[in-house]
């Protein structure tokens, strides 16, 4: 999976993008424990939720002044 494009995350409504920070942190959870487990095969792929994840709160916290 690619990162996501911040214009794209930007495009978003306030509602859209805390529906999909919820979605990523749900699946960054997932991936973390079947990593924990030995069962992940991308390992790059959390690095990748991570930096989503801070993209998404980037844009809420100073562009929207919405505090997650």
């Amino acid at each position: 999976m690619k990162p996501r494009k911040t214009a794209d995350l930007r495009e978003l409504s306030d509602k859209e993008l805390l529906a999909e920070l919820k979605s990523v942190q749900e699946t960054l959870a997932r991936q973390r424990f079947q990593h924990a487990l030995k069962q992940l095969q991308d390992t790059a792929y959390l690095r990748i939720l991570r930096k989503d994840i801070a993209r998404m709160k980037m844009i809420l916290n100073k562009e929207r002044n919405i505090i997650v």
